[in-house]
This record gives C-alpha cells, sequence and structure tokens, in this order.
C-alpha cells in the first residue's frame, strides 16, 4: 500500500542521525508495547 509514501519516508529515515534513529525506534517500541498491553486489558 502507498509506495511511494513508503519510498519517501525511508528515504528519510536513510537522512536521519543515529541519535535521531535510535529514538525513533526506542519510541516506537513504547507505543507498540503500550499498544499491545491496552489491547489485552
Amino acid at each position: 500500500m502507498a509506495p511511494r509514501l513508503w519510498r519517501d519516508t525511508f528515504q528519510r529515515m536513510t537522512q536521519l542521525t543515529d541519535g535521531q534513529l535510535r529514538f525513533v525506534g526506542l519510541f516506537s517500541m513504547l507505543i507498540g508495547l503500550l499498544l499491545l498491553t491496552w489491547l489485552q486489558h
């Protein structure tokens, strides 16, 4: 779905610094954990 959007998103991610990528990854994991916890109740 939306191949242009995915391509643009990945292109932007390659331009981020290592610290920014780590922050995005950590934030994504936390959001995922919160969603899993919320969906289990």
